[in-house]
């Protein structure tokens, strides 16, 4: 008898882990280090298993055009930031002895009829419309997340009232109102911030209808309604719940919006309802140097150059965001 009870003691010791048997052992109990390192061992494929940020990244590092693209674009917003430090000449200054001066190795990009450095202008107008590009589309992306997911949230009233208004800017002719208003505001202080206000807020409608779509598709998932059933409120259901389930688009859909405002406050600019005198932008050097385009080429090919690259990189990375965040797409596959 005696040995049979050291015996089942022996089994009993065995059956244990950590002084605990299984069944007593809590599912929640904390894992050591080391026996952290033996499941790793045991479990390569789940060591190597990536999040979905590394997945996006490895894609988009695939995509040779959208690697080139943000590579361009940095180099662009490199020269807009530290452009003026390594120029001879500020954008406002005057070169009395050098009107309509070639490039040279003083005037790199040449000079404008009124004397002034091709060069430090290229470098103050990309700054300025770089800032307004960015700050559009941070700006109407950010209305369109909010508008058109708390329309699809809340439904009712508030749904109602937001289509109609979303779709009475649709048709409002929003140029004619942006040229007016910024033409008004002139050079005034503050102008520059008017004009990013007014293309925002015409810009941001067809991003809100598709966001609105999106969030019918998730608004019903399972931790929303859990997130509602534990009295979260709605604001942060939307923001913390709703919002990033859909980021990808919202991702993709900012990056290709600077292409959008730029483009567009360049347009703007070259008819000069845009940034205003003295202030300068891509548009307005553009709009400057056409008229002597084929006698003085360097005041219009400067800037023209500048906005080609920016925008041609703008679209690659915006490209390599969708191929990289779609599953579907041509660049999707194993990571």
């Amino acid at each position: 008898m005696a040995s049979n009870h050291n015996g089942m003691d022996s089994i009993g010791k065995q059956m244990t882990v950590g002084g605990h048997s299984p069944m007593d052992q809590p599912a929640d109990m904390p894992v050591s280090e080391s026996e952290a390192g033996d499941l790793r061992e045991t479990n390569p494929a789940e060591s190597k298993r990536l999040t979905r940020g590394q997945i996006t990244l490895r894609r988009f590092l695939r995509n040779k055009s959208a690697v080139a693209g943000a590579i361009g674009f940095i180099l662009v917003a490199l020269f807009a930031i530290f452009g003026s430090y390594i120029g001879k000449w500020a954008y406002t200054d005057v070169d009395t002895s050098a009107f309509l001066s070639p490039p040279s190795s003083e005037h790199w990009f040449g000079t404008t009829q009124g004397g002034r450095d091709v060069f430090a202008m290229v470098v103050e107008g990309t700054r300025k419309s770089m800032m307004i590009g960015v700050c559009v589309a941070l700006l109407q992306t950010s209305i369109a997340a909010l508008i058109g997911s708390s329309a699809a949230y809340f439904g009712g009233w508030w749904e109602k009232v937001a289509l109609w208004f979303t779709d009475l800017l649709l048709v409002v002719p929003s140029f004619l109102i942006i040229a007016i208003l910024s033409q008004r505001a002139g050079a005034a202080k503050g102008s520059i911030a008017l004009f990013i206000i007014l293309l925002a807020g015409f810009g941001w409608m067809l991003t809100a209808r598709v966001v609105r779509s999106l969030t019918l598709s998730v608004k019903d998932l399972d931790y929303v309604n859990a997130a509602r059933f534990m009295n979260v409120p709605s604001s942060r259901i939307i923001l913390r719940h709703i919002i990033p389930n859909i980021a990808s688009l919202l991702i993709v859909d900012a990056t290709v919006n600077v292409a959008y405002a730029v483009i567009s406050e360049t347009t703007l600019s070259y008819f000069g309802f845009g940034v205003q005198a003295p202030n300068t932008s891509l548009g307005t050097l553009i709009a400057e140097g056409q008229r002597s385009a084929t006698t003085y080429p360097w005041i219009f090919l400067a800037p023209a150059a500048v906005l080609v690259i920016m925008l041609v990189c703008v679209n690659f990375m915006g490209d390599g965001l969708r191929d990289a965040i779609d599953p579907s797409s041509k660049s999707g596959g194993k990571a």
